[in-house]
C-alpha cells in the first residue's frame, strides 16, 4: 500500500552542483518520483537513485508540459507512487511557479511541503563579487521578472528605474533594449550594469557594462539566456576587488 500522496516543491540552487542544501538532498532520496526543470543539473537525480525522473521544463517557448499538464501530472503520480518531488533551479518561489503548484495539489488531498533554495538573484551576483546591497552605494534591491505572463515589460522596472536600489532582473534579456530606454529616460546613462549567463556554472559568462554600453557588450560577448541583470552600484565592487587583488599580488612580487 502507497504512503499518503506527497508533493515536495524542491529548489535545487543556482546552478552549482555544491549549492543545494541537505535538506533538499534529503528529499531527493526519499522520492517516488522526481518531475524537474530545464535549469536543473542532471547530475542531482543521482540523489533520487530509486525514482522515476520526468523532465517538464521549457527553453525559449518549447514546452515538455504546458502547466496544466504538470499540475495534473503532480497529483496522478503522487496518488499512484506516493511521494512527488517537484525539482526546480533557484528557490520555486522567486518566480518559480512553485506556490502555484502547491496550491493545485493540497485541492486533491496531496500533502505539501516546500524546501526553499538558493536563490539566483542573490547567490549569482555573488559568485560574481557583486553584492545587492552595500553600505554607501544600495540599501535595497529590487528583483524583479523582466517579463510578464502578458509577455510584456513588467511595470514594476518603470518605479525601479526611478529608485537609487540595486534592480536584479530575472529573464529580461529579451526586454534589455526596452529596459535600457527606460534607465536612460531617467538621465542613468552611467549606472553600472552586468548580466551573467548560465550563473555559478562552469560556463558561466559575465558581461560588464553601463546602461550606455551594456548593449552592445551583449552584442559582442553573444550573451543570452539564461542570464540574470543587475543593474546599480554595487557592480562597481567587483572590479574593486579585482584591482585590489591585483595590487596585493603586484607589492608582494616586489
Amino acid at each position: 500500500m502507497h504512503k499518503r500522496a506527497k508533493l515536495t516543491v524542491v529548489g535545487a540552487g543556482p546552478g552549482d552542483l555544491e549549492l543545494i542544501t541537505l535538506k533538499a538532498i534529503n528529499a531527493l532520496q526519499d522520492a517516488d518520483v522526481v518531475l524537474y526543470d530545464a535549469l536543473v543539473d542532471k547530475a542531482l537525480l543521482e540523489y533520487a537513485s530509486k525514482a522515476e525522473h520526468i523532465f517538464v521544463g521549457k527553453r525559449k517557448g518549447c514546452y515538455a508540459f504546458q502547466q496544466d499538464q504538470i499540475n495534473e501530472l503532480i497529483v496522478q503520480r503522487a496518488q499512484s507512487r506516493g511521494h512527488v518531488v517537484r525539482l526546480k533551479g533557484g528557490d520555486p518561489f522567486v518566480f518559480g511557479r512553485g506556490a502555484e503548484e502547491m496550491t493545485y495539489a493540497a485541492k486533491y488531498g496531496l500533502q505539501v511541503a516546500m524546501v526553499p533554495g538558493i536563490s539566483s538573484c542573490i547567490a549569482v551576483p555573488a559568485s560574481q563579487n557583486i553584492p545587492v546591497t552595500k553600505r554607501g552605494s544600495a540599501e535595497s534591491f529590487w528583483v524583479i521578472t523582466g517579463t510578464t505572463k502578458e509577455h510584456k515589460l513588467s511595470g514594476d522596472i518603470h518605479l525601479a528605474a526611478k529608485s537609487n536600489a540595486t534592480v536584479v532582473i530575472l529573464m529580461g534579456m529579451s526586454k534589455l533594449s526596452a529596459i535600457v530606454e527606460l534607465f536612460i529616460k531617467e538621465n542613468k546613462s552611467d549606472i553600472p550594469v552586468a548580466i551573467i549567463q548560465n550563473g555559478t556554472k562552469e560556463d558561466e559568462q559575465v558581461g560588464i557594462g553601463t546602461i550606455e554600453t551594456i548593449e552592445s557588450i551583449v552584442r559582442e560577448q553573444k550573451l543570452t539566456n539564461p542570464s540574470i541583470i543587475i543593474i546599480g552600484e554595487v557592480v562597481r565592487h567587483r572590479n574593486q576587488i579585482i584591482q585590489i587583488s591585483h595590487q596585493y599580488e603586484f607589492q608582494n612580487a616586489e
